[in-house]
């Protein structure tokens, strides 16, 4: 399509395969019903460091296999057609491949194990391998033998979020895989319409590889899906490389399929490599700062007042999905880290760009979107943990991982909706789980690593995102945007000493763009985008977001759960591949490849942002409850935010008023009790910012750092204070 990808007229729980359009014979139902039973399968064996990796976190979301639901069913509609758009919503935001669904009959039990009576359907979840590592990659050793645990782990973990997302809205569920299952998932493949029988076993009609199969059998009525006819098994025809239905199109998974295995489906070989990131940072002058200092972590101690503490224990999960993922968050928490092996044989491993290739590969074999490497700068350390425990440095290098939210379901939303804090989960779910497998594998190979997720850090991501060369700060102020997702994505790291051949920082042009765009600041909710120039912040050039007003809108959001509205509303938020909207694929590449076209391109392309509509919500692509958990209960919400683009509405850049916390504002690491905000100190505190230009200027004729880049300093009694538990503690 011209002007909008070719997906946009798909509903979203029709998924990215077209199974929609194949033939269906409900005669096989019949027969699938008559088949005797058959015995439980093995779970995969761990092979190799990234196999045992694997199966220690499917160990871990064992857990979720079974689980008590909520005691009051959510008011979900009598419509099975509308609820199983819901649940097969979840699964493909979870990264399921295809999902169907059917009615459980008994001989799908499996033989010597006892019916659960009370289950009448089962979603089936389907899960593509990928494809392994290129010949001559040292990750094609660590996945070969290991593909099998590591995508049982997968299915498993997207399994828990969609069983518990099911039991939040109070009905019963149990997860059903190898080694854990109760229930014939070939036959139930078949019965809910994602594969066929063939004399070699189970096909899929689109997948030519591996596949692993995961199910959830529930109390749940729903609408089901019908057996594909035996003529659905030739289906990858010409319609399906075009694309049909909005369909991913066959040429598109090719081009994936024939990129190297070490760089991401995006093509970030064509942006412009530079040696520093685009925005000034003095380097010796940016202050290391406490974990103490960061506002959500001020809400959770008091700093910002009775609801704002309240609420910061439940704004990014009080949607049924949004706390099933923090509860298989919370079970990853404690593994983040790890003893590593010793005698461990690290020949293999002394070209750190041969390593450099090898763990990006990995990264996206296990699902990460964009990964960068980099050397991590003093800086990037904070200085003390929540409790004033001071941090040393410990690690060398960091590899930056990248997670897209998901664009198809952003698109249904208003950024600040129901599914804005699921959409941040998700990402954090995933990185995490990516970074923690990483690690482990690391480790088993001699190398000490250690994750860094939202869940517990010891650096900050935004510097290690530029140094890794994976974008470019961004109007939106204390975000990143990258060229091919924008700022739709989470990031995780994973810090460790293993030689690594590191990244440049990269130039597509943002400042420009940014400089002339106000999409973002137009369209916050909250008015926290600045509106005016770049500012020296704590020795960052950066666009200063008013980050209190900003956090309090995100946990006190009373018709959504927290925000994302700036990236719902940015123009780089898009899909730039083989599908996506011609005009956006041709701007995209001259964007990059073009850059002296900036100062024409940057004002037409806001313009023209805003006239095509992005930013919209599109229905088709809303899957999802409006449902809110109150007191454990999940209820319907009694408001929502519907917000479209203003394209209109008025910017007042002189009028705008933000609050500036200094380094010299911030708490102490050791903070005794609360430490509430001083909004009109920091309000006031505009007065001895410096300009960028100003900055440079001092630099270079010798003057020492303002004096409000000094953090304030520890209390200094020696004692380290308990604080409020974050609430990704792990449950026991």
């Amino acid at each position: 399509m011209l002007f909008y990808p070719d997906s946009k007229n798909r509903p979203f729980h029709l998924g990215t395969f077209p199974l929609e359009s194949l033939d269906r014979d409900d005669s096989i139902y019949a027969v699938e019903s008559e088949r005797p039973r058959t015995v439980p399968k093995a779970a995969a064996p761990a092979k190799g460091e990234l196999g045992r990796a694997a199966v220690k976190y499917r160990d871990l979301f064992t857990r979720f296999v079974e689980g008590e639901s909520v005691e009051k069913e959510a008011p979900v509609p009598s419509d099975l057609e509308r609820r199983a758009v819901d649940v097969k919503g979840c699964a493909y935001f979870m990264d399921a491949s295809q999902v169907g669904i059917c009615r459980i009959v008994d001989n799908a039990w499996l033989v010597g194990t006892d019916p659960l009576k009370r289950h009448t359907h089962a979603v089936v979840m389907l899960l593509e391998h990928p494809r392994l590592p290129d010949k001559g990659n040292l990750a094609r050793d660590w996945v070969e033998g290991a593909v099998e645990s590591s995508y049982e782990m997968r299915a498993l973990e997207i399994a828990a979020c969609v069983s518990g997302h099911i039991r939040q809205m109070g009905f019963d569920t149990r997860i059903h895989i190898a080694g854990e299952e109760l229930l014939d998932s070939d036959r139930l493949a078949v019965m809910s319409g994602l594969c066929v029988r063939t004399e070699n076993g189970l096909a899929n009609p689109f997948i030519e590889g591996g596949f692993t199969l995961v199910i959830v059998s529930t109390s749940y009525d729903l609408a089901c899906d019908a057996p594909l006819a035996a003529t659905a098994a030739n289906a990858r025809d010409k319609a399906y490389w075009k694309g049909i239905n909005g369909a991913t199109s066959g040429r598109e998974r090719n081009r994936r399929a024939h990129r190297k295995s070490h760089d991401s489906r995006y093509p970030m070989e064509q942006v412009k490599r530079v040696d520093r990131p685009t925005t000034l940072i003095i380097d010796d002058e940016v202050p290391r700062v406490p974990k103490r200092a960061a506002f959500f972590e001020r809400s959770l101690q008091g700093d910002l007042g009775e609801k704002s503490q309240r609420e910061r224990a439940r704004f990014s999960f009080k949607h049924p999905l949004g706390m099933s993922l923090l509860k298989v968050i919370r079970s990853m928490v404690p593994h983040q880290g790890g003893d590593v092996a010793e005698g461990a044989d690290q020949s293999a491993y002394s070209d750190p760009a041969a390593n450099a290739k090898a763990i990006k590969a990995l990264s996206y074999f296990l699902g990460s979107d964009l990964t960068g490497i980099c050397e991590i700068p003093r800086y990037a350390w904070n200085s003390h943990k929540e409790d004033g425990t001071p941090i040393e440095m410990y690690h060398k290098y960091a590899i930056v991982m990248l997670i897209d939210q998901g664009y198809e379901t952003m698109e249904g939303a208003s950024g600040d909706d129901w599914m804005s804090g699921v959409q941040s989960m998700r990402g954090y779910l995933r990185g995490a789980e990516i970074a923690g497998i990483m690690g482990e594998t690391l480790r088993g190979h001699g190398f000490p690593a250690q994750s860094q997720t939202n869940a517990a850090s010891d650096v900050l991501h935004i510097p290690l995102i530029l140094w890794a060369g994976l974008g470019e700060m961004s109007r939106i102020g204390e975000l990143v945007l990258n060229p091919f997702v924008g700022p739709r994505f989470k990031s995780v790291v994973l810090t460790t000493d293993m030689p690594l051949e590191v990244d440049k920082p990269i130039n597509f042009g943002l400042q420009k763009f940014c400089s002339s765009c106000h999409k973002c600041d137009r369209e916050c909710p909250c008015d926290a985008i600045p509106h005016g120039d770049k500012v020296m912040f704590n020795g960052y050039e950066i666009w200063k977001p008013d980050v209190e007003r900003c956090t309090r809108y995100r946990l006190t959001n009373s018709k959504g759960s927290a925000c994302g509205r700036c990236m719902k509303t940015c123009p780089l938020n898009k899909v730039i591949d083989l599908d996506g909207a011609l005009v956006t694929r041709a701007a995209s590449w001259l964007g990059v490849n073009a850059m002296f076209l900036k100062p024409l391109m940057v004002p037409i392309a806001a313009w023209m942002d805003d006239k095509l509509g992005n930013g919209m919500r599109n229905p088709l692509k809303k899957w999802w409850f409006d449902h809110e958990i109150i007191d454990g209960v999940t209820t319907d919400a009694k408001a929502t935010n519907e917000r479209d683009i203003e394209p209109g509405k008025p910017v007042d850049i002189e009028g705008q008023k933000v609050a500036y916390y200094h380094a010299n504002m911030m708490p102490a690491p050791d903070q005794p009790g609360t430490f509430p905000v001083k909004r009109k100190e920091a309000l006031a505190a505009k007065d001895v910012l410096e300009t960028p230009a100003e900055a440079r200027a001092r630099v270079a004729a010798g003057g020492a750092a303002p004096a409000h880049y000094t953090p304030t300093p520890p209390v200094g009694d020696g004692e380290i204070r308990e604080r409020t538990i974050s609430p990704y503690a792990d449950e026991k």
